[in-house]
């Protein structure tokens, strides 16, 4: 989302050290399908796996909402629209998605949401936007169709893409109140603090899905014992402490601060690597492979998501030219995101 960044260095150290948090952030995002998926083949159910990521991480952020208490007051739509969207509504459709489809193929459809941003900019606002900005959804929207190959009848499992796509649309609930969310609520010119809304955020996500979820039903001894990468046992344990402290904690942090540091545009397209490290991640430690066409897919759909996330809104008509934003403001926050989240 777009943040303050007075008195935070933006000459060239202060870049190089955005880019290179930017990259962790991105790392650290693709990192969560690849732990998620051996957890729910071992027989956790998608949502109690999105429940511990969200409530580990919510505990461990705690510190940070008691800080910025007084987001409460000031801010109370903005952190329940985050938390329902951004934590628990993209969380359990990308997650509930990995149980059906390869985690490559759920991310990049994930990664539609900058082009369905710009159609909500467009019809439902009714602000114009650029020809470049409507080639970048047309980009993503032809190469989403080659990833999931339409010609064949969709080879891949339908709810299991009709998930990931319910992951892009909380997606773009996010980058709706990310907007609204960066400009201050009450005169006093400083715009919420995004660790504290995130820290909140994570609270009211584990909050709705405690009661969607019902943790008590889960098959805890299973994180007792290990899950199967690719044939190889790993402790599920140590698969939960990566999820929720570096696919979580970590990626929020770093995402966060690489704004600060850079732009929302650069930090946004950083944040497409995402993709590209969860498909290789993908391949190298889960044995998903997909195959040219959809490789070449994913790269375009990257690309559109590229031209869509780094174009600039057309200047109105009858109004004055306004600063640009990236119409996926904060995207190396997003996915728990999320694509992601998210994702």
């Amino acid at each position: 989302m777009p943040v303050v960044t007075s008195g935070i260095s933006k000459g060239p150290s202060g870049k190089g050290v955005g880019l290179g948090l930017a990259l962790v952030s991105a790392l650290a995002f693709g990192g969560s399908g690849v732990a998620a998926k051996p957890l729910i083949e071992a027989g956790l159910d998608p949502l109690h796996v999105v429940w511990l990521r969200v409530t580990g991480a919510a505990l461990v952020m705690l510190p940070l909402a008691v800080r910025h208490r007084a987001l409460l007051r000031r801010r109370p739509a903005l952190l329940a629209g985050f938390g329902l969207l951004a934590v628990a509504g993209v969380q359990a459709c990308y997650f509930a998605a990995l149980s059906r489809i390869p985690v490559g193929v759920a991310l990049l459809i994930e990664y539609l949401a900058p082009a369905l941003v710009l159609g909500w900019v467009r019809f439902v606002q009714r602000r114009p936007v650029t020809r470049a900005a409507a080639l970048g959804v047309v980009l993503a929207a032809g190469g989403l169709a080659c990833v999931v190959e339409v010609w064949s009848g969709l080879s891949f499992d339908a709810l299991g893409l009709l998930l990931a796509l319910g992951a892009a649309c909380c997606q773009v609930g996010y980058f709706v109140l990310a907007d609204h969310g960066g400009a201050d609520g009450e005169g006093d010119g400083t715009a919420p603090a995004p660790l504290g809304v995130i820290a909140y955020g994570l609270l009211v996500g584990a909050a709705v899905l405690t009661a969607v979820a019902r943790p008590w039903s889960m098959d805890w001894p299973v994180l007792a014992h290990t899950a199967r990468m690719n044939g190889t046992p790993v402790p599920a344990a140590a698969l939960l402490v990566w999820i929720v402290l570096v696919a979580t904690v970590l990626a929020y942090i770093t995402g966060v601060l690489s704004v600060r540091r850079l732009s929302p545009q650069v930090a946004g397209v950083v944040a497409c690597l995402e993709a590209v490290i969860a498909t290789v991640l993908a391949w190298v430690l889960l044995g998903e492979h997909l195959s040219a066409r959809q490789v070449l897919g994913g790269a375009v759909v990257l690309l559109g998501a590229f031209i869509a996330q780094s174009s600039t809104p057309a200047k109105a008509p009858e109004e004055p030219a306004e600063p640009a934003r990236s119409v996926a403001a904060g995207g190396a926050e997003r996915e728990l995101s999320a694509r992601g989240t998210a994702a």
